[in-house]
């Protein structure tokens, strides 16, 4: 977007304050306020953050061994508008915002830019001559926040899937966010109450990568934000709560051809319908499926989703439009002939996950990796031991992680020192934390 034509844009929507966005690692957006009036200026320079931003885990602790705190003296980085990230808050009263990407003091690209690195694996396919595209499906569960209601659930009856009606949504959350969200940029398909007690999940259509990765971030903080002006708590967990189930974020992936925009996972002469890149793509999904699990599904919390029966990947295996796999490759064809990966968690950083992704299935096409064969029938009811698992623990995954070669040099050795520092952080908070479970069951006895 040019600059003028971002100039008419803040008259039109008498714009004074613009919120310069950029993710962290864990997918957060993080941002600075600035008036619109230093819009020229802030375009050509930027804003500061400190680069340990990278390095902030969720109780406001900064993760040593990262590479970006105190090994580079707590470094400035400067955060610059893309352009073409433009875009009104419809939610906020005469904001705008633009997505940032991060640079070094030399004006080089911050090597652990969630974004960046999601821009570079996309390079390697434009230079073969394909261009990917997305689509995210995304589940959430509501609360309530604030007087006698606190921390109870939005819609506690069960057997509402696919229900829309004011005794599920009370307060008109879901028509609120689906205009907001079709203002922004978001094209919409459905939106509807998902299978667990509480849960929704919203559709929009497939687009560049890059930029669906740029609506799943928006969408997922704006979202958060509005919930939150109408005294709800909207999260994204794996599984917030013991008793329900979890919210996964499936990713829906094709190859186009950028001339003609045909989709390449197409062959109508081939068997299923399906082409050979497709087949190596899926190929490279099911051969890094747990080196890709730290990325996919990256927090403790994300474990507790996989479980059998609960319309998530609990198997490594695939399927033709089959709901109990890892990668399902659905009915549809033509245009909308795709791989979805099922395995990643709603709290994946979008950027990061569709960079995993991509990079697996570019490894599958450049090694022409055979996926094997689909399996048929719902695999929950598998006997144990029939099939491989994902993986079960973080710590595991991050071993994982660190054993993928291919998937590493993809992220590059800075976004994994950083993620993977930031990661072991974690568990060992966890590890170290007393829950009132072991309080309750040790400390009369012993």
């Amino acid at each position: 977007m040019e600059l003028k034509e971002i100039q008419q844009k803040i008259k039109e929507a008498d714009i004074d304050s613009l919120r310069i966005d950029f993710p962290d690692l864990h997918g957060i957006c993080r941002s600075k306020l600035v008036p619109a009036r230093r819009l020229e200026e802030v375009l050509e320079e930027g804003v500061k953050h400190v680069q340990a931003t990278y390095a902030l885990d969720l109780a406001n602790d900064v993760a040593m061994g990262t590479g970006v705190g105190s090994s580079i003296q707590w470094r400035d980085m400067t955060i610059k508008p893309d352009p073409g990230t433009f875009a009104v808050l419809p939610h906020l009263q005469n904001t705008a915002r633009f997505i940032g990407n991060a640079y070094g003091p030399n004006d080089e690209p911050v090597a652990v830019d969630p974004r960046y690195v999601l821009k570079k694996i996309i390079q390697r396919y434009e230079k073969l001559n394909l261009q990917p595209m997305a689509a995210s499906e995304l589940e959430f569960f509501l609360f309530h926040r604030g007087g006698e209601a606190n921390g109870e659930i939005y819609n506690p009856s069960p057997s509402c899937v696919y229900q829309v009606n004011p005794i599920i949504d009370p307060q008109g959350i879901l028509r609120t966010l689906q205009n907001l969200l079709l203002q922004l940029g978001l094209d919409i398909i459905y939106i509807n109450h998902e299978f667990f007690p509480g849960q929704f999940e919203v559709n929009w259509k497939y687009d560049h990568a890059l930029t669906m990765a740029d609506q799943t971030f928006t969408f997922k903080y704006v979202c958060k934000e509005v919930a939150a002006m109408n005294n709800l708590l909207l999260t994204f967990m794996g599984r917030p709560k013991t008793e329900s189930g979890g919210s996964g974020y499936h990713i829906h992936v094709s190859l186009g051809d950028p001339k003609s925009g045909k989709n390449l996972f197409e062959d109508p002469k081939a068997e299923n319908g399906v082409s050979d890149q497709l087949r190596y793509f899926l190929g490279g999904q099911m051969a890094h499926a747990k080196g890709m699990s730290a990325i996919l599904a990256p927090t403790i919390n994300s474990y507790a989703r996989f479980v059998i029966g609960a319309f998530c990947p609990y198997y490594l295996v695939w399927g033709w439009d089959n709901r109990t796999v890892y990668c399902r490759v659905p009915a549809e064809r033509g245009s909308a002939t795709r791989v979805e990966n099922r395995g990643p968690c709603a709290s994946a950083n979008p950027y990061l996950a569709l960079a995993a992704v991509l990079a697996a299935g570019l490894d599958g096409i450049e090694n022409k990796i055979d996926p094997g064969e689909p399996v048929s029938g719902d695999v929950y009811g598998a006997a144990p031991g029939a099939y491989e698992t994902v993986t079960f623990d973080l710590r595991e995954a991050i071993a994982d992680l660190k054993a993928d070669k291919p998937l590493c040099d993809a992220l590059g050795p800075e976004l994994l020192q950083a993620f993977v520092a930031l990661k072991e952080h974690e568990i060992e908070r966890f590890r170290t934390h007393v829950t009132d479970w072991e309080f309750n069951e040790y400390s009369y006895h012993l």
